[in-house]
């Protein structure tokens, strides 16, 4: 009788959450910008010294991590987050579903991506952010997230469908994105139910942001070839493009860990880009970049 009550205790108890707060060292604050999957999803904002959102109303970025779809840290972008919120931007990193935590799809990273650009737009003036200046950047599978709220139309969460507040990035800051899903491209076997919508180098169109695209030429899932295609596509649009090669580095090259160097130069190249579109002002702060990297030697 004991192991029945005891069977039946567990059953009834609740699913515990896959997600959780991430206790960000600072002043980070964290919200929940959607509920998903029985899932509170987290965002977390980095602001600038100073800022006021009563009177503010800066530019923003907002950043999801990689890992295939699968997984990944929303710790991945950290250092990205700070550097820009130093430099005067409301800076964000997002979490989203995968497919190891909810058992989710690539559709689903594609709509969380969409509902926190949305989330940002939204509540743009409690944030003291400019809601024309809203960018999303993030790398691999987070590259792709990010591509998609600058390009693909559509695929966003059925519980928004037909928001009048948009979902689309203003800018789109890529490092080594999966951004073809085609039959020859990067996950095609888990994405192809929802292709081409869910391809942005198949949805090129002259309505998409600014966009930079950080790649290294040994990458074993990118082809040089497919990066380069998707620039001239781009420009061919009459889209700003900027697409940066590194010459014998592989996929995820510009994580801190796996190349400083790498790390130091696509953040300052970003900043530049940033600075050219009019969002940052002023020289690159490579010293105070250099001490995040030492904080985390």
């Amino acid at each position: 009788m004991f192991s029945f009550i005891l069977l039946v205790t567990c059953l009834l108890k609740p699913v515990s959450a896959e997600t959780r707060e991430h206790k960000f060292k600072g002043d980070v604050v964290a919200e929940v910008y959607k509920n998903a999957s029985g899932d509170d999803l987290w965002i977390y904002r980095f602001n600038p010294s100073g800022h006021n959102p009563e009177t503010d109303c800066r530019p923003a970025a907002v950043f999801f991590f990689g890992g295939g779809w699968n997984g990944g840290l929303v710790t991945q972008f950290e250092q990205h987050a700070r550097y820009l919120a130093n430099r005067g931007m409301v800076a964000f990193v997002a979490d989203y579903r995968v497919n190891s935590r909810q058992k989710t799809g690539p559709d689903a990273c594609v709509a969380d991506g969409k509902s926190a650009i949305r989330w940002v737009r939204t509540n743009a003036k409690r944030l003291g952010v400019d809601p024309d200046r809203i960018a999303a950047g993030g790398g691999s599978a987070g590259g792709h997230v990010a591509a998609t709220t600058g390009i693909c139309d559509g695929l966003d969460d059925p519980l928004e469908e037909g928001s009048k507040v948009s979902s689309k990035a203003n800018a789109l800051l890529l490092f080594n994105p999966v951004y073809d899903n085609g039959p020859e491209g990067y996950g095609h076997d888990r994405a192809k139910a929802w292709f081409p919508a869910i391809s942005p180098a198949h949805n090129i169109s002259k309505d998409d942001p600014p966009t930079i695209v950080f790649l290294g030429s040994k990458d074993g899932l990118i082809p040089v070839a497919t990066a380069e295609k998707f620039d001239a596509d781009l420009k061919e649009a009459g889209v700003r493009s900027e697409l940066w090669i590194y010459e014998g580095q592989p996929h995820g090259f510009f994580n801190e860990r796996k190349s400083p160097e790498s790390f130091l130069d696509t953040v300052l190249k970003m900043d530049a880009f940033l600075v050219s579109l009019g969002w940052l002002s002023g020289p690159a702060n490579e010293e105070y970049l250099k001490s995040l990297m030492d904080s985390k030697s």
